[in-house]
């Protein structure tokens, strides 16, 4: 084992900070880690909106589902789908095609990821924020997001407050891996998960504002999320951004 797998394999979210800021140096080289993430053919399609102003803040954590640790964080990033460069640099070029989108979101995905593995490494922690697309229109407005960009996921940075919460169980190997063809459902290996689970938020604090405890399993939780996800505006705005037509 090395120390790059190490933290990866030992990842949590964190939910609770102290109030000590990030130094420039901090900020700075978890931006430059997730810079130099790969990017589809070189595109750089992504672009991360720094919230700094306090009152801008406290306004995207109200649009984010009310979640505190937006504005508790020392840092709070909003990485966004950018193609908005790449107009102005080609503007003959049709973006209405979803595969722009594609692209947008993996390497916004993967920005995203890099950067919260950087402030890791640096004994930080960090929470994702999906609640950025909840009232995503709202938003654009807030942020000025001119067409071709839109914001996907919200990231948290700080100094951890108190000890880090034990590991979330994941779904096995067994289940996430498959050799040269995709393989059904196991229902026992799944009641086996759901138990897991069940062990795992009856011992959890939950900072949110839904309570994770009401979950029976992760079959529930599953429903129940995606209950919640089925945002019906997102096609309309999406086209209203120049994305997603074709």
């Amino acid at each position: 084992m090395n120390n790059t797998l190490d933290l990866l394999q030992n990842h949590t979210s964190i939910r609770s900070f102290t109030n000590q800021p990030l130094t420039e140096a901090q900020r700075n080289a978890i931006f430059k880690a997730a810079n130099q993430t790969s990017s589809f053919s070189l595109l750089q399609v992504v672009s991360i909106i720094r919230i700094t102003d306090p009152e801008l803040r406290k306004k995207v954590m109200q649009l984010s589902g009310n979640q505190p640790y937006i504005e508790e964080a020392a840092e709070f990033w909003i990485f966004c789908a950018d193609f908005n460069r790449n107009h102005e640099i080609a503007p003959k070029v049709d973006l209405n095609y979803i595969e722009y989108l594609l692209i947008g979101t993996f390497d916004a995905g993967l920005m995203a990821q890099n950067a919260l593995t950087a402030a890791e490494s640096m004994g930080l922690g960090g929470v994702y924020i999906g609640g950025v697309r909840v009232n995503i229109t709202e938003l654009s407005k807030v942020l000025k997001l001119p067409k071709y960009v839109i914001p996907l996921v919200g990231l948290c940075i700080g100094h951890p407050a108190g000890e880090k919460p034990g590991l979330k169980p994941r779904l096995p190997q067994s289940m996430v891996m498959f050799d040269n063809q995709y393989q059904p459902l196991d229902e026992e290996k799944l009641a086996n998960y759901d138990k897991q689970m069940r062990e795992y938020y009856q011992n959890r604090p939950v900072r949110a504002p839904f309570s994770v405890k009401k979950v029976k399993g992760w079959t529930d939780h599953i429903e129940d999320h995606l209950e919640r996800s089925k945002l019906s505006f997102m096609l309309e705005y999406l086209n209203k951004q120049g994305l997603a037509k074709k």
